[in-house]
């Protein structure tokens, strides 16, 4: 549960900042404490079902959409994720493939 905490922690903060939402106000929007927020993004506590709600249409997202933590795997674990998926695709995909991480890494 402590791992779940941490994940879905992040995955708030990472919304938030993409809303360009300060903390404070964030915990206004959704009628909690600021310190309370910052628990749930550091992961010491969990939201209510109420609040996931809540915060959830703050964010302008699905639920579902906070619990969305496979970007943050650890790098061993996205290698390994990235490798599995380019083994089953054609080489056509691979070559665009290929020519969006060049582009993205020049």
């Amino acid at each position: 549960m402590a791992e779940l905490k941490k994940l879905l922690g992040r995955r708030i903060q990472e919304l938030r900042k993409a809303n360009n939402l300060k903390q404070e106000e964030l915990a206004e929007i959704i009628n909690i404490a600021t310190r309370n927020l910052s628990n749930i993004e550091t992961g010491r506590c969990f939201p209510s079902p109420e609040n996931i709600e809540k915060l959830a249409n703050a964010l302008n997202c699905k639920i579902k959409d906070l619990f969305d933590f496979d970007h943050q795997q650890d790098d061993v674990d996205l290698y390994d994720e990235i490798t599995s998926r380019i083994k089953t695709i054609s080489r056509d995909r691979l070559q665009d493939i290929y020519k969006i991480t060049k582009s993205l890494l020049d």
